[in-house]
This record gives structure tokens, sequence and C-alpha cells, in this order.
């Protein structure tokens, strides 16, 4: 069995002790194998805020971290640096290309950076990034779970957020599922949500959304506490499924708690599509 946390909009700079406390507890507990954070480290992209979300990723003691930029990591209050040096503070704390893949025994993530320094809320992916995306998803090597993670969402729960979609999600989202993804992680918009995108987007092939709240963040909204989601699959297993857990922060235990598990068929097997 692997175990992938995923967890996004930490927003260092507002974090609350307590929830990320509870967090590190969390997973020195349930020991994840793989963590992705998905973007919105920091709240106003600062050293100190940066140099805070880096202690806690050490904290947390997951063996392979994989971080994105969110357009709050962008500097908002530094015109120079956001046009000629962007990403030059998230990359003093966090190695590595901005998009990027990871192999590993039982899963392939593809990691895309969707913010722009000239955006300052909406995100995008261009043609080169979904050409190499597909390309190396097709690549990936048979029995693995294949995850595209991201900062801004493919998938809104209501209305009233479509303005936070990805720019292309509709066609970005059907070459992602014909060239084998399984699930697409995004956060963004601090409400969590585990949604099959087959039927909405008229797809051919299943592929899920799996949302992020916010971790850590004092940010949250009034219906959805500090949260973060716990992505279990067995390769070994003959049905290719991966369970995902939602796990909310209770004030009350000063603990996070399993909050909702869906169970998520994934292509190549012809069970009912998601059992709650």
């Amino acid at each position: 069995m692997r175990l992938i946390l995923h967890l996004s909009d930490t927003h260092f700079g507002t974090e609350r002790p307590a929830v990320a406390q509870a967090l590190i507890r969390l997973t020195e507990r349930e020991r994840p194998d793989i963590a992705v954070l998905s973007g919105d480290i920091t709240q106003r992209a600062r050293r100190a805020q940066f140099a805070a979300a880096s202690q806690f990723v050490r904290a947390l003691g997951v063996p392979v971290v994989i971080t994105l930029p969110g357009n709050h990591d962008i500097p908002l209050d530094n015109v120079l640096v956001r046009l000629f040096r962007p990403y030059a503070r998230y990359r003093e704390v966090f190695d590595g290309p901005l998009s990027r893949v990871y192999c590993g025994p039982s899963e392939f993530i593809v990691a895309l950076n969707t913010t722009r320094w000239y955006r300052h809320v909406n995100g995008t992916v261009s043609g080169r990034q979904l050409q190499w995306s597909c390309d190396e998803l097709r690549a990936a090597p048979p029995g693995r779970l294949k995850l595209v993670a991201m900062h801004h969402p493919v998938y809104v729960p209501r209305p009233s957020e479509e303005h936070n979609l990805l720019r292309g999600y509709r066609e970005a989202v059907a070459q992602w599922a014909a060239a084998g993804a399984d699930l697409i992680l995004g956060g963004h918009i601090h409400l969590p949500s585990i949604e099959p995108l087959a039927v909405p987007l008229t797809l051919t092939r299943s592929v899920w959304s799996v949302q992020a709240g916010t971790a850590v963040s004092s940010r949250v909204r009034w219906e959805a506490p500090n949260s973060v989601n716990l992505l279990r699959y067995d390769p070994l297993r003959a049905a290719r499924e991966c369970h995902a857990e939602k796990w909310d922060f209770s004030p009350e235990r000063d603990e996070f708690v399993q909050a909702e598990t869906v169970r998520m068929v994934l292509a190549g097997h012809t069970a009912p599509a998601a059992a709650r």
C-alpha cells in the first residue's frame, strides 16, 4: 500500500501553529510515502514566510516532497522582482524545476506550474506544457497510478467559483485523460472536493479531480475547516482503485480527524464509479 499526502494553500504568514503541529502529528502517525504541496505555500512570497514553510515541510518527515508554486508565491508588493525574478524566493528554498516528473514504485506524478508572473490570480497551461505532460504520461511505466498536480482547479463545486478554473481546463483534462491520467490534484479555492470528471466533461475515460482545502492557514472558508487529503493506492489489487480520505482539523480534539472517504474506481475496471 502506498500513501500520498495531498496538501495545499498553507499560506505561511497566516498559519495556525496549533494546526501545523497537528498536521505534523498526523504524518508521524500515518507515515505517508509522498507529500504533494500544490501551491500558495506562502501568503506574500516573503523570505521569512518561505523559511517558515521550508521548516514545516522538513518537520513533516515525508521521504519525498513535491512542491508547486501558487499565485501567492509570486511577489505582489515588489513589481521589479515580480517582473524579472518572479520565482527567485521560491527557488531559494525549494529546489528543482517548477514543472517536473516523479516516478515512484507505484505512482507517476506530473507536476505542472500553472502560475504566470503577469496573472495575479488565474492559472493557465500552455500548449507546450500540455504536450510535454501528455508525452510523459504516455511514457510512464505500466501499472503506475498516474497523477497530474497543479495549483489551479479543473473542477469547482459551484458556479460562483468558475472564474477560478484553470484556463483551457476542458481541453487539458481531455488530453490528460487520453494520455492515461487517473487523478488531477489541485487547490487554490480552499474548498476540498473529490469528483469524477468523465460525465460533466464528456470524457471517454475515467479521471478524477481531487481538490485540497487549506492545510494550516487561518484563511479558511466558513463551510470548510483546515483539511488535507490522504490517497491510498495498492498496486497489487486486481481492481484498479484509489481511496481518497479527507482529514479535517478538529479544534475540540486538537487533531486532524478523518471526515470522508471516497473509493475512486480507476480506468480499466468496470465496477460502479464511486462509493462514499
